[in-house]
């Protein structure tokens, strides 16, 4: 995947920009800990990174018209901190739980080493290798399961995960992509995307047509904002990391 650098201004006719941001390290991250919907908060580390993207931004000449966020608190506070950082911070974040980040089932709250102990390597490596690769579900009495948390009462328990491998992670996607982002980067407006690693892999994927397994070998870090330039059709002329403008 080449990474290319541009200024923040669009320079040819018809294109339009789409900055994907994965939130600052959260505590979990940090700790090495499977974390998916579990709403854990961003490290002091995240909290810098997420202001140094803001400025990044800023600085490159930046600004947007919507900014979209998962529902839990570690994308929603970096979207916050940038959005201040930039001098936005009167934007409103529009929030979904399809933008959450994918749904790692049983595994959620366990280090690896916990995770292989209980459920075996196997169980774990395919969670974490393959496309389709499921981790160990949840029971639906279990208070990890999102149908049993008061955030999520008002979504129909039936489309709620018990857990995810990637390819159900993008599917979840879809709908919000579809009916709500996309529509508004088609009309030319400049939207941010904050959300997670496995999220915006997903996306990644489908905006850059990668197979699974180039999907799989996608990398994202915390809190560094990457640019897709798309044409009319939305299709990616080209895309880079903020950070790393020549």
């Amino acid at each position: 995947m080449t990474v290319r650098i541009s200024s923040g201004t669009a320079t040819d006719a018809g294109i339009t920009r789409l900055v994907l941001l994965r939130h600052g390290q959260s505590i979990w991250n940090r700790d090495k800990v499977f974390t998916g919907w579990s709403d854990v908060a961003l490290s002091p580390k995240g909290k810098q990174e997420a202001m140094d993207a803001g400025y990044l931004l800023l600085h490159a000449g930046f600004t947007f018209d919507y900014c979209f966020s998962s529902s839990l608190q570690r994308a929603t506070e970096t979207a916050q901190v940038v959005l201040a950082a930039m001098k936005l911070d009167k934007l409103i974040i529009r929030h979904s739980w399809r933008l959450n980040e994918r749904h790692y089932g049983a595994l959620e709250g366990m280090g690896r080493l916990a995770a292989v102990r209980k459920f075996g390597l196997w169980s774990v490596l395919r969670t974490q290798i393959r496309y389709d690769g499921e981790p160990p579900k949840l029971n639906t009495e279990d208070a990890r399961f999102p149908g049993n948390q008061s955030n999520y009462a008002a979504i129909d328990k039936t489309e709620l995960p018990l857990g995810e491998s990637l390819k159900q992670t993008a599917e979840r996607l879809q709908p919000y992509w579809w009916k709500v982002i996309r529509p508004q980067v088609v009309q030319g407006k400049s939207v941010m995307i904050v959300s997670h690693k496995n999220v915006l892999r997903a996306l990644m994927g489908q905006l850059d047509q990668l197979t699974e397994r180039q999907v799989m070998r996608l990398k994202l870090a915390t809190g560094r904002p990457v640019v897709y330039e798309l044409n009319h059709a939305l299709q990616p002329v080209r895309h880079y990391y903020v950070d790393k403008m020549p």
